[in-house]
Formats: structure tokens, C-alpha cells, sequence
């Protein structure tokens, strides 16, 4: 079932979800997630977390639409956004897309992208996406499906990322090795609307920005 959770970051172009939130079959709010959602006119399945930025009015409205409440408590030590990932995995399964992830605090924008690394998350399909940019995990193999133009950056998680070979960028790696400490593998390019990337051991996380047209 194709999960879409509402994080409670920032969303600067609203607009750009629209083909995401097409593709949902089961909606999850992260707590203020929920604010993005109301604005879209996306109605939640569940609404999860400490609930502490829930206006009254919001809970009105989750009350008169009868919608599926789990509260924490506000000495959790986990983010609103882990919760809800958990559920995702236990109630809906994957492919999950993660908006309003990105941006704001760099301290929760960090710790967004690292929840990637769940074991939970180990056989499932996560992205972060904002309609302009997705984030994803590669592992031994993966794809990037966009457009010619668009930028790729791979990024080595946590240690070295040995034996990359990549087709469908413009500066293809061939059995190479990417450093966390070096920026090679930033602002690739791709040259065809699909690009592989394959590895022998390691974690990448791939960042793919789409080229927005009129830009």
C-alpha cells in the first residue's frame, strides 16, 4: 500500500505534491503534519505523536471526522515522525513517501534523514520528497527515475561506499570508492531519464533534485 506521511517540517511549494498525494492509498499525520494535510485537503487515516502542536481547532476537526488517534506522551523519546514510521511499516507496509521532512531546523532535517537507517526500514522502499527533491537510501542496487537535466548527488552514509558503478549520469563512477569526507559524489547529472547505481558494500544516500520546468 503506497503510505504517505505529513512530517511537520516546511513545505514551501504546496503545488509540487500534487502527483505524490495521487499516488497515496493511506495517510498518516505526524502529529502538525496535520497542517500541511488540511491545507491540501488531505484527509488523514491517522493522526500519531504527542499531539502538542494540535490547535483545538484541529482536534475539533480530527473529532468531527471521526479519524484514528495514537497519542504519546510528551516524554517519548522518540520524534513524532519515528512513530509514525513505525506504524507505517506495521499497518500499511511500503512504498512510504515522507513529506514536510525537509527544511527548518537542521537538527530535525538531520535526524529525518538519518531515520532512513531504521532496521525497520531495512527491506522497505522510504523516500523524503518534497516534490522538488527525493531523498532515498541505496544498498547494492538502485534507481533514480526522472529526467535528462536533473541533478544526483550520492552521498557515502557513515563509512566509505566501495566498488560504485553508475549508468545514466554524465560523470559516470566505474568500480569506485566515495568518502564521507569528500564531496566527489555531489552534483552529478543525469543523462537519460533512468540512472543505476550499484555498489559492493556501503550506504549511499542518493539526493535527486528534478529540474522544475520553467526553471
Amino acid at each position: 500500500m503506497n503510505t504517505i506521511i505529513f512530517a511537520n517540517g516546511e513545505i514551501d511549494q504546496p503545488e509540487l505534491l500534487k502527483k505524490i498525494l495521487k499516488q497515496g492509498e493511506y495517510f498518516i499525520s505526524a502529529d502538525g503534519g496535520l497542517r500541511h494535510m488540511r491545507m491540501l485537503g488531505v484527509e488523514p487515516d491517522l493522526v500519531i505523536g504527542d499531539l502538542d502542536s494540535i490547535s483545538k481547532d484541529d482536534s475539533s476537526w480530527i473529532s468531527e471526522n471521526h479519524i484514528e488517534i495514537q497519542k504519546f506522551s510528551k516524554k517519548k523519546d522518540q520524534t513524532d515522525l519515528e512513530l509514525a514510521i513505525l506504524a507505517a511499516v506495521d499497518r500499511a507496509g511500503d512504498p512510504i513517501t515522507i513529506v514536510g521532512a525537509l527544511g527548518g531546523r537542521i537538527d530535525q532535517t538531520l535526524t529525518n534523514i538519518f531515520l532512513l537507517l531504521m532496521p525497520e526500514l531495512q527491506n522497505a522502499r522510504v523516500y523524503l520528497d518534497d516534490g522538488k527533491e527525493e531523498l532515498f537510501l541505496i544498498q547494492n542496487r538502485g534507481f533514480v527515475a526522472g529526467k535528462k537535466g536533473d541533478t544526483v548527488s550520492l552521498l557515502p552514509l557513515l563509512s566509505p561506499v566501495m566498488g560504485i558503478k553508475t549508468k545514466g549520469l554524465k560523470y559516470p563512477l566505474k568500480d569506485e570508492i566515495l568518502f564521507p569526507e569528500r564531496s566527489r559524489g555531489v552534483s552529478n547529472e543525469m543523462d537519460s531519464d533512468m540512472a543505476e547505481v550499484t555498489m559492493k558494500s556501503g550506504v549511499l544516500l542518493c539526493i535527486h533534485t528534478r529540474k522544475l520546468e520553467g526553471k
